[in-house]
């Protein structure tokens, strides 16, 4: 029988890969928008697609590059649920 205290760290685990998985993504996006933005209010081109172009560049390099260490880091975690569901 699992307690709550062995849920309340399956939800902390959880959190935290979500944290691990999903932050340089989303913290590279934010720091292209930003330098986009700068660059556009300096040379006052305002194009929406310059901004969304390069974010999913960054995105899309980020998977490439960190792709299989973010799948392992899944398939770890998600290994180690079913054999706590399995005990």
């Amino acid at each position: 029988m699992i307690d709550t205290a062995a849920v309340s760290d399956l939800m902390r685990d959880a959190v935290g890969l979500v944290i691990k998985l999903g932050g340089p993504m989303l913290v590279l996006s934010m720091l292209v928008g930003v330098v986009v933005a700068i660059f556009q209010a300096v040379t006052q081109i305002h194009e929406q697609t310059i901004g969304f172009i390069l974010k999913v560049v960054v995105i899309v390099s980020v998977l490439l590059i960190g792709g299989g260490w973010m799948l392992e880091s899944l398939q770890e975690y998600t290994r180690e649920l079913f054999a706590l569901i399995a005990s």
